[in-house]
């Protein structure tokens, strides 16, 4: 192989090796560390100015928490809120030096695209992985009840202290935030509207409102025959075992032994199907419940409450 004919073989290589590095490099430029565990940091992207996301479940503290830039100083950063449904969390940054994500848009993005995935270290070094887009699709709601906009999964290697940095399309540009929190399995990534939403609701409030019945609640399947005299929408339900005094629940005349079989029409046989239906369009709405009480059919509407947070 003579040498014109390598280095015309070689150069899309060659120029897809610059293109990606350049990406890494402006993504990168607002990519910092989230010292707020032992042993390693996770990382943030400063999202806007003076104010940096992150992965809630890397948090291990909220306070004495510092953010290392990538000239390697770092500087004191105060929790503004997080949201463990989401895994988000919202640090604020005062006098951040460091230039402002470059957003791109999630919603261009197709199956195959190539993708990067950003992280920093408490030293100011900056790493990376590629790889593409294994799987899009709508709209979904986490194992916790938060709200996600669209289900974004890339094929590539979330290192340790990845979660809470960037996902960035082949130009540089971010378009969603990675973790490695919301799956057992897989890394996954947040889309930026999923993201601009959450940190506005947790800069104005400090946290995201959830609904709550005041139920504890396990799943039961229900006998055929049962189900075919009431004429019941799934196969099962799910049977209260505990009432919390005074809340949601109770006040609505809810009791031990009921089985919730629908809430607004909507079947349920599992309590992680109940959470996903108390978003927090549903806090202070009355909320229509199918049950099963004594082997008959029973109706109760529950005025929805806000979840405590933890500490409350």
């Amino acid at each position: 192989m003579t040498t014109s004919s390598y280095s015309e073989t070689t150069s899309p290589l060659l120029a897809l090796s610059t293109d990606l590095a350049n990406a890494v490099e402006r993504a990168g430029q607002s990519v910092v560390a989230v010292n707020a565990r032992r042993r390693f940091p996770s990382s943030g992207v400063h999202w806007r100015q003076g104010v940096i996301v992150t992965a809630d479940h890397t948090l291990k503290r909220d306070e004495e928490i510092t953010v290392t830039l990538p000239d390697g100083h770092s500087q004191a950063a105060t929790l503004a809120g997080r949201d463990a449904s989401t895994d988000l969390a919202v640090l604020r940054l005062p006098e951040a030096s460091l230039p402002v994500a470059e957003l791109g848009e999630t919603a261009a993005l197709k199956v195959g695209h190539l993708v990067l995935a950003l992280g920093r270290s408490s030293e100011g070094n900056l790493s990376a992985s590629w790889g593409v887009l294994s799987a899009l699709s709508g709209s979904w709601r986490t194992w916790s009840g938060g709200q996600v906009d669209q289900f974004v999964r890339p094929d590539l290697t979330l290192y340790p202290g990845f979660s809470g940095g960037p996902l960035a399309d082949a130009q540089g540009r971010i378009v969603g935030i990675n973790s490695s929190g919301l799956s057992r399995r897989v890394g996954l990534s947040l889309p930026i509207t999923t993201v601009n939403r959450v940190v506005e609701q947790l800069l104005t409030s400090g946290r995201i409102k959830r609904g709550y019945l005041g139920l504890g609640m396990q799943p039961v399947r229900l006998p055929d025959v049962l189900r075919t005299a009431l004429n019941l929408p799934g196969s099962g339900g799910v049977i209260v075992v505990s009432i919390e005094p005074n809340g949601p629940g109770e006040q609505a005349g809810v009791l031990i032994g009921d089985v919730l079989v629908a809430l607004a029409d909507t079947a349920v046989s599992d309590p992680g199907e109940v959470v996903s239906l108390l978003g927090p369009e549903r806090v202070g709405q009355p909320l229509k419940v199918s049950l099963v009480r004594g082997g008959n059919s029973a109706e109760v509407t529950i005025t929805v409450g806000e979840r405590p947070q933890r500490g409350e």
